[in-house]
């Protein structure tokens, strides 16, 4: 039990220390970059082989890029898609997307990636894995990512994927049109650093 003549320094200690924990970050926060995606210098595409042109693109969607240091590979890359926002250029094609054969957008409004491992794999490529969700159902899938503009403060992220709609619980066509079960998704994202310090590219 603390004396009563050490109580007052005791509490004051507690008190400064409380207040220094919530004015200043924590160490590791601070020396981790912090990155802004510009969503209108970027795009989400999708492409579908089928007797008929089926592509587009997604108007609404929120990508983040978060490090918890310098190293490029602890980075986290996360991408939630309103997936109502789809756009194909034919009012007939995003409603036959928007059902629920298809993205079925009232039970699962959101179409998501988060990462869960970054690899490089040569200069200024990476191979990225992480959990996709679609339909409200996940799997596991793998990104390609062509990053440039690396140490300038500003860079551009090219990315790829493909996968199969069946994966997905995608299973039905649509009537006339033959659809292939393959799906390419290109994306190019736009981000600058606000603060911290830059990416570790050695």
């Amino acid at each position: 039990m603390l004396s009563s003549r050490f109580k007052p320094d005791f509490m004051r200690l507690t008190v400064l220390y409380l207040l220094v924990s919530a004015v200043l970050p924590p160490v590791g926060r601070a020396q981790a970059p912090v990155f802004e995606i510009t969503p209108v210098s970027s795009w989400i595409k999708f492409d579908v082989k089928a007797s008929v042109n089926i592509a587009g693109k997604f108007d609404k969607w929120d990508a983040t890029l978060t490090f918890t240091s310098p190293d490029e590979t602890t980075g986290v890359l996360e991408i939630v898609i309103q997936a109502a926002s789809v756009d194909t250029g034919s009012g007939m094609k995003n409603g036959k997307l928007k059902n629920k054969d298809f993205f079925d957008v009232e039970r699962n409004p959101v179409i998501t990636f988060k990462s869960t491992k970054i690899v490089k794999t040569g200069h200024g490529t990476y191979e990225v894995d992480g959990d996709f969700t679609i339909r409200g159902v996940s799997n596991p899938e793998k990104l390609t990512l062509l990053v440039s503009g690396k140490g300038t403060g500003s860079g551009e992220i090219k990315g790829k994927m493909v996968f199969n709609r069946k994966d997905y619980g995608m299973n039905k066509g649509i009537p006339f049109i033959k659809i292939a079960d393959h799906v390419d998704v290109n994306f190019h994202l736009k981000g600058k650093r606000v603060s911290g310090p830059p990416l570790d590219t050695n």
